[in-house]
């Protein structure tokens, strides 16, 4: 619901310095690059070795390639400057970029688990010795890219996002390349679906919390690692502050938070330098990089009508 009001006294807009999100075309490029090579190798000797592990960590891989092509585009598209139709830019694409990629990697798990399931029942022989080379070429490569993305996987949610594709690759890799000196040292056909499965599993435990904090973040959620209870607490506690009200923090991107807040001041407005440092201890205790801030009097012939917290 949206409510139009307007107040006779001043109010002000306090803006922390902010910043565009980091340039990841490179360590994208180089990262989709090496899986595709890698994708149609895992995928010609998957079928050739008739094993179920290559062919679903391929299956995973490809999809791994679509998430980073759209974590890449969502990188591209926050940087993009305000306009008249998009006046805080492109910055919720990274959102929904990290929203779609969760989304796309339980799709896929589903399909492995189906076939999976269909070859316990029945396991068939395999080329032990081509599953081990493949799958180790894949720990070299998922690692690799892992690495490209491993700085920024705390501070952006999309970036978080690739880095943990290509790290829980490494790790299926390996699984299958164990999978592969089991079969051919002990004949034991079984473990090829076996660790296809534990793969799933995997994949379902690192990105069940990944997909929860998206969807958070696309339904304007606080940000995880911000506490609204201890910013209220801080702007309530600032000298000339008797109340405040319609308090808002959502992430604006995957990494950068908006807070709008009310803040009622009988002594009137405190001026700009005062605005300017508020939003600055906000950016720097609180990492808050857009804050707008509106002073009131508190008169109470003429309260705001979103004074209630019961009220957006």
């Amino acid at each position: 619901m949206t409510h139009t009001h307007k107040h006779e006294h001043e109010h002000e807009h306090g803006h922390a310095h902010c910043h565009k999100p980091a340039n990841y075309g490179r360590a994208f490029a180089v990262g989709i690059l090496l899986n595709v090579g890698f994708v149609g190798v895992e995928a010609v000797y998957g079928f050739l070795a008739h094993s179920i592990a290559l062919l679903a960590d391929a299956s995973h891989n490809l999809s791994d390639v679509l998430s980073l092509l759209l974590a890449w585009g969502a990188n591209v598209l926050s940087r993009r400057a305000p306009s008249q139709d998009f006046t805080y830019g492109l910055r919720s694409s990274s959102i929904l970029a990290a929203l779609v990629n969760a989304v796309l990697l339980l799709v896929v798990t589903g399909g492995i688990a189906l076939e999976t399931m269909q070859r316990l029942m029945s396991p068939t022989p395999v080329a032990a010795e081509t599953i081990i080379w493949v799958a180790a070429l894949g720990v070299l490569i998922n690692t690799a890219t892992a690495l490209l993305f491993m700085s920024g996987r705390k501070a952006d949610l999309n970036i978080r996002g690739a880095f943990l594709h290509m790290a829980t690759d490494a790790a299926v890799s390996l699984g299958v390349v164990l999978a592969g000196v089991g079969i051919l040292v002990g004949g034991w056909l079984w473990l090829d679906p076996a660790v296809s499965l534990l793969i799933v599993i995997v994949i379902l435990i690192s990105t069940w919390g990944f997909l929860w904090e998206s969807i958070k973040l696309a339904l304007h959620a606080v940000p995880v690692g911000i506490n609204p209870l201890l910013v209220r607490s801080y702007l309530v506690g600032l000298p000339g502050v008797a109340e405040a009200h319609d308090f808002h923090v959502w992430g604006m991107s995957t990494t950068e938070t908006a807070l709008t807040v009310h803040l009622v001041m009988p002594d009137g407005h405190p001026g700009d330098v005062f605005m300017a440092k508020i939003a600055e201890e906000l950016h720097d205790r609180f990492h808050i990089q857009h804050a707008t801030l509106q002073v009131e009097l508190g008169d109470g012939m003429k309260p705001c009508v979103l004074a209630s917290d019961h009220i957006v």
